[in-house]
């Protein structure tokens, strides 16, 4: 944990559960009862679940699109069933990333 303060100057977005691990692990006699609040800490920070949730949602949508494409649909067909949006933080392996710089 580092100060505190976010890069805007105001708290970071974890701090909340920064205090609370740390007030858990002062006030424990056992420190592994922390460790609940140590996870979803650690998870402010990181987010591997919720990026494990994303690929596998977006896994399961590749597979139904290959899946119906397969049984002779069109791609637009498949797609306008539904499309997950990206905001770039999750690329497929093999993809290149697009630059989302504007270009003059």
């Amino acid at each position: 944990m580092a100060s505190g303060f976010s890069y805007g100057g105001g708290r970071s977005r974890c701090f909340t559960y920064w205090q609370e691990f740390q007030k858990c692990y002062i006030n424990s006699e056992n420190p592994v009862e922390c460790r609940p609040l140590s996870e979803d800490y650690l998870e402010c920070l990181h987010k591997p679940k919720e990026i494990a949730h994303a690929q596998a949602v977006q896994n399961e949508f590749i597979r139904k699109a290959e899946a119906a494409a397969k049984e002779g649909r069109k791609s637009a067909d498949i797609l306008s069933e539904g499309v997950i949006v990206g905001v770039g933080l999750i690329q497929r392996s093999g993809q290149p990333q697009q630059d989302s710089s504007p270009k003059h």
